[in-house]
């Protein structure tokens, strides 16, 4: 079978691999009782490819995971977008769900800040203000309001890992980097962008839409 792995993953993969095989030459009920800790670490940093849809306007989901409710806040005040409450979609990533990020859209990145913090459970809405977290300033092409993005480490992640920097050019759907191990990632809307998920839903990286931009 062919699984494509982040290359994030293989320094964790061949240490779990290896504890693993001294595990099977010390006893195979030791190697037994550990190698499902060595599938799910393989399976963890998995990157499949994706294909996002081309429709211009669109705002797509930026991780694999859990659409929590929906909620009106200001964005992370090291941005610089000043406080007025935008729409937040978050989504929460288990340690099963693919943990490679994807851009929400097209279009060059305008701001880059990143805040350690503590390591509340990602899917708690504290998470939000009081966790580690990366944030990404986008502005959509064409638009005249910026998206952002924010990367947020949860109860057991410990690296927030972002590719992207300041005035690089975007494409939606594109790999951006990842969190390990069990996060969240919050998307602020720009103004007049249109919620098209619902609450609860499971999102998809690079294809789940969650909103249109406005005309």
């Amino acid at each position: 079978m062919n699984l494509p792995i982040h290359r994030e993953g293989y320094p964790f993969i061949a240490l779990f691999v290896g504890v693993n095989l001294l595990a099977f030459l010390i006893a195979d009920w030791l190697g037994l009782l550990l190698l499902p800790l060595t599938i799910w670490c393989i399976a963890f940093f998995r990157d499949p490819e994706r294909n996002a849809p081309a429709r211009p306007g669109l705002i797509i989901s930026p991780a694999d995971g859990k659409l929590l409710p929906i909620v009106e806040a200001a964005p992370p005040p090291e941005l610089g977008l000043g406080d007025a409450p935008r729409t937040r979609l978050s989504i929460f990533m288990n340690v099963f769900n693919v943990h490679v990020n994807r851009n929400p859209v097209s279009g060059t990145v305008t701001g880059l800040a990143y805040r350690p913090g503590r390591f509340f459970n990602a899917s708690f809405d504290k998470a939000s203000i009081h966790n580690e977290r990366m944030a990404i300033r986008v502005r959509p092409a064409g638009a005249t309001d910026d998206l952002v993005v924010v990367q947020i480490a949860g109860l057991v992640a410990r690296r927030i890992v972002c590719e992207l920097r300041e005035g690089q050019p975007v494409q939606r759907g594109a790999r951006f980097g990842m969190i390990r191990f069990g996060s969240r990632l919050d998307v602020y809307l720009p103004a007049g962008a249109r919620v098209v998920a619902a609450p609860g839903m499971k999102t998809v990286a690079g294809e789940t839409i969650l909103a249109e931009m406005a005309p």
